[in-house]
């Protein structure tokens, strides 16, 4: 059997309600496309299993998780099992539109995108709770990362899958796809999508993400600057604290030639505290390179992508 052209990814987790509109909206608006239907079920306690066996068509994969894992884990699941060509992820509420996903896929045909994200013109969330949040973090991604995208929060998006499936998708780093993506080099433009009311179930997000999405913030620009090197950054704090510790040592040690009284002086104890904590940071920023090389080395990985390969008198490869 030949590979379909789409695989489109949906995360659901109790969505028993939503299951059969979804799955019709989704096979009318891919009718038109050679495509297969991936729905990881992330440990829902309702009857989500049971609907989408009762109204999946053969185009359509259910993935079963024993347990609640969270998105990331699941679009990472589902976007492992794809085989197509491209890969479009969406939610499963209702919220996103599929009608949207095929001129999404045809710009990225098209124009050659890597990634065409959606963003949401006129989202239907509450203000307080969803919205307003979610600038705010849409603003601090942004600027701390220099990946310029409206809005991180939208799952639907289509991404050829070679950058889909080499993101590397762990914890709850669904919302820094973009970034992970950016990481590769992808190529990334963004359209306006529909997005819709949820009708059916509740809301799986709430103010208790803002936490989770800033400490994700802190590694995800640890991944961007150093990943690869990060000696330059514990080896840099490390030799700037021992160097502050010396120069405050030096220091109390003219006043002690001078004949002041140098013992149990705040400054004293903090320029011990300066030069230990400067050896144990350059101690970490040796051990993470050490790391760093056997991550890469003991899976044979390598630390660059290439896109393609041109042989004269070839076809691109």
């Amino acid at each position: 059997m030949s590979k379909p052209l789409l695989s489109v990814v949906i995360t659901v987790y109790n969505e028993e309600e939503n299951i059969r509109p979804l799955l019709e909206a989704t096979y009318s608006a891919l009718s038109e496309i050679d495509y297969e239907v991936i729905l990881i079920e992330d440990g829902s306690t309702d009857a989500t299993v049971a609907e989408v066996k009762k109204y999946a068509n053969e185009r359509t994969k259910l993935i079963i998780f024993n347990k609640n894992f969270g998105q990331t884990t699941a679009l990472a699941a589902g976007i492992d099992m794809a085989e197509g060509e491209y890969i479009a992820t969406m939610d499963g509420d209702l919220q996103n539109d599929p009608t949207d996903i095929p001129g999404m896929l045809q710009k990225a045909m098209d124009e050659d995108w890597d990634v065409v994200a959606g963003k949401r013109a006129k989202r239907k969330d509450g203000f307080v709770l969803r919205k307003f949040p979610s600038k705010i973090a849409n603003w601090i991604i942004r600027n701390s990362t220099k990946v310029y995208l409206s809005d991180y929060g939208c799952t639907l998006r289509v991404y050829k899958a070679h950058i889909a499936q080499n993101m590397g998708l762990y914890g709850e780093l669904h919302r820094f796809i973009p970034v992970l993506a950016k990481q590769q080099g992808a190529k990334m433009t963004e359209v306006d999508v529909k997005h819709h009311p949820r009708i059916h179930g509740t809301s799986k997000y709430g103010l208790s993400r803002t936490f989770k999405v800033m400490a994700d913030l802190i590694l995800m620009l640890f991944f961007q600057k150093y990943f690869q090197r990060p000696i330059h950054l514990f080896g840099g704090l490390g030799l700037l604290s021992f160097l502050l510790g010396l120069a405050i040592n030096f220091y109390l040690l003219v006043l002690k030639i001078l004949g002041e009284d140098i013992w149990g002086r705040p400054i004293m104890i903090l320029g011990f505290i300066l030069i230990l904590g400067g050896i144990q940071l350059i101690t970490t920023g040796i051990i993470a390179e050490i790391i760093v090389r056997t991550y890469f080395e003991s899976q044979h990985k390598k630390t660059y992508t290439i896109k393609s390969v041109f042989q004269g008198g070839e076809q691109d490869k």
